[in-house]
């Protein structure tokens, strides 16, 4: 399968469980662009229904692709060329499908355990035998909202560790879901 990542701004939950719109940041874009590039990832899309948000970070996208950016670092233009902005994950898959052919599956990632879960040996086993193309949802603030989530296809396990302390940030937990996903295995 070839594999895309889509960061959701919206719907997703505050501290409080309150849904909610968060601000896209900066290093988010950065680092998740660079993830995508290194691990062979098609396309990062910044999903976010807010206009300003978009506009804001449509000009810092073009200062890195087309602006002094891209000249000054040619290997983040290089990742940043990756990323696209939708106000959804139905226009992030429509993207998908236009460029693919195919419908593509939603995998959702979350702190939490939930129903159905699919371990990452699993869902790597499918990416590596299936055809197609999928989408890796990950969610900003303290998680995708519980509808918009039960709505994909798929809900990958998640990242545990040694403690009961589980609030990773986006980034940290994106590289660790992708490396399990698509990294190269040292067996």
């Amino acid at each position: 399968m070839d594999l895309y990542i889509a960061l959701v701004h919206y719907p997703v939950y505050d501290k409080n469980r309150r849904v909610i719109a968060t601000a896209v940041t900066n290093m988010d874009v950065h680092d998740l662009a660079r993830l995508s590039a290194t691990l062979g990832v098609k396309g990062f899309f910044l999903v976010t229904p807010v206009e300003q948000q978009r506009e804001l970070v449509g000009e810092l996208l073009k200062h890195w692709t087309a602006g002094y950016g891209a000249n000054y670092n040619p290997r983040r233009k290089q990742a940043l060329e990756l990323a696209s902005l939708v106000p959804d994950l139905a226009d992030a898959a429509a993207a998908v499908q236009r460029q693919t052919g195919v419908r593509p599956v939603t995998i959702g990632t979350g702190a939490s355990d939930r129903e159905s879960m699919v371990t990452f040996s699993r869902m790597r086993e499918i990416i590596d035998t299936q055809d197609g193309a999928a989408i890796v949802v990950f969610g900003t603030g303290w998680g995708l909202e519980r509808s918009f989530f039960e709505a994909l296809d798929y809900s990958l396990a998640p990242v545990l560790g040694h403690s009961e302390y589980n609030h990773l940030s986006v980034r940290s937990a994106a590289s660790i879901v992708m490396d399990r996903l698509a990294g190269v295995r040292e067996d």
